[in-house]
């Protein structure tokens, strides 16, 4: 983190959050507190483990998280964000995602954007 960018790191991915995404970020690193944070206080883990300095395990994380929303819902919803951000093939070759599949997210995305662009022309032509 910096001044100017967020940026968290996802094993070998490291991803740049935009406003307003980072501002929880930014809030946390000011005033962690004692009960939000690993108990080293130069831990770099965001959601700390079991044991002192390590961090929480995936599939524990996922268990967790799937109580509260659908991460497959979540996960796809992404990946239709992202096709609208940059090209398929960066896309799948960062996320280790076969081209076709992230293809068949962008037409979806596409046609979702295109019948929300056609029901709000109808909404502000009808009387």
């Amino acid at each position: 983190m910096t001044k100017e960018l967020v940026a968290i790191r996802f094993g070998t991915i490291q991803v740049t959050l935009p406003d307003p995404l980072e501002r929880p970020w930014r809030e946390f690193t000011a005033n962690p507190g004692p009960e939000l944070a690993a108990t080293h206080p130069d831990t770099k883990w965001v959601f700390r483990g079991a044991s002192p300095g390590r961090h929480i395990h995936p599939g524990h994380l996922t268990t967790r998280l799937s109580k509260l929303f659908s991460t497959r819902a979540a996960r796809l919803g992404t990946l239709h964000e992202l096709t609208k951000l940059a090209p398929v093939a960066i896309i799948a070759e960062t996320l280790d995602y076969s081209p076709t599949t992230i293809e068949r997210h962008a037409t979806d995305s596409a046609v979702a954007y295109a019948q929300h662009v056609a029901a709000t022309r109808a909404v502000r032509q009808s009387p």
